[in-house]
């Protein structure tokens, strides 16, 4: 079993910055890949970004391709999304998921373990 833990969420005005967090804990030892969901309100949830074990590949949404960054911390066992450029519809809960192996998927049913997520409001 794996838990994860998002953070970093909160209100920030348009063409701002913030960066979510990510603290996995458990049984951190076997190779996952890592991702970031969002889910707008009425709308389903979305792949945002993902990431290898190794982070020698990362993977964007066309939507937020140049904007935002995603990263990991292997020492740390945590995974970060800095969120530049920020606009309106980027305001959604953020998910933080898990799966094992080493390929970056795009499909929310292939991963195994999720976080409880965290609200990103961006005013305009």
């Amino acid at each position: 079993q794996v838990q994860l833990v998002e953070s970093g969420g909160g209100l920030v005005q348009a063409g701002g910055s913030l960066r979510l967090s990510c603290a996995a804990s458990g049984r951190t030892s076997r190779t996952y890949t890592m991702g970031w969901f969002r889910q707008a309100p009425g709308k389903e949830r979305e792949f945002v970004a993902g990431i290898s074990p190794t982070a020698g590949s990362t993977y964007y949404s066309d939507s937020v391709k140049g904007r935002f960054t995603i990263s990991r911390d292997s020492a740390k066992n945590t995974v970060y999304l800095q969120m530049n450029s920020l606009k309106p519809e980027d305001t959604a809960v953020y998910y933080c998921a898990a799966r094992q192996g080493v390929v970056v998927s795009t499909t929310q049913g292939r991963y195994d373990y999720w976080g409880q997520g965290t609200q990103v409001t961006v005013s305009s």
